[in-house]
Order: structure tokens, then C-alpha cells, then sequence
């Protein structure tokens, strides 16, 4: 039987990669900040600059905030900022409570996404390092 566990071993990012990574996204930011104005016209709030960052990062096309990798990465965001205040406020059962809730939705966003296109599945589930 193989060592299953070197195979699981998860291949990091250099920091100048990801330094690219974010420096092309904070351009597509810049870029949307023209359609920000759109959105304020139709009464809709303008989404935070660090949202701005990840759906740039992830969208798989111009103006998609609504795909199952965007949604699994705003999530994984607000899942780690959850877990840092709970680190601070061990005690904060509400939040806990909403981590899990957040963390049953991104699971149910990835076994859709699984069951739908396994390659898109194994791409966002590398690029965030999540594991099954």
C-alpha cells in the first residue's frame, strides 16, 4: 500500500507569486471601481476592497461574483477572520456558532462542485488549500 500521506503534501505559493497574484487582482479592482458607480446608481452597496480582491482573484469571467469559486472564497475568508476573533474571544459562542453554519455552506458549495466539474473542484480546493 502507498504512503498516502506524501502524496497529500500541499505545494505553497512563493511570496513574489503571490505578490503577482494580488498585484493583478488590485488592477481588476481598480477596473471595477468604474462599475462601482453602477451599482451605487441601482441602490445596491458596493462590496469591501478586500471582496473586491478575491472575486478578482477567483471569478472565472469578467463581473462574476455569483460562481461556486468566488462563493467558496469569500467564505474562506470569512471563515479565517471568524477564527481569529474566536482565538481572542474563546468564549463567543454566537460567532461559533455562525462559523459553523458558514463552514457547512462551503462545504455544500463544494460537493456541488465536485458533483458538477471535478477539475474546477480540485483547481479551488488547491488554491485555498482546503482538504476533504
Amino acid at each position: 500500500m502507498p504512503n498516502t500521506k506524501a502524496s497529500k503534501t500541499k505545494t505553497k505559493r512563493t511570496p513574489k507569486a503571490e505578490k503577482a497574484v494580488v498585484k493583478v487582482a488590485k488592477a481588476k479592482v481598480k477596473e471595477t471601481k468604474k462599475t462601482k458607480s453602477i451599482a451605487q446608481d441601482a441602490g445596491l452597496p458596493a462590496p469591501s476592497e478586500d471582496k473586491q480582491v478575491i472575486i478578482a482573484q477567483f471569478q472565472v469571467k469578467e463581473g462574476d461574483t455569483g460562481s461556486p469559486e468566488v462563493q467558496i472564497a469569500l467564505l474562506t475568508g470569512r471563515i479565517e477572520k471568524l477564527i481569529g476573533h474566536l482565538k481572542t474571544n474563546p468564549a463567543d459562542n454566537h460567532s461559533r456558532r455562525g462559523l459553523l453554519g458558514i463552514v457547512s455552506k462551503r462545504r455544500r458549495l463544494l460537493n456541488y462542485l465536485e458533483k458538477k466539474d471535478n477539475k474546477r473542484y480540485k483547481e479551488i480546493s488547491h488554491k485555498l488549500g482546503l482538504a476533504k
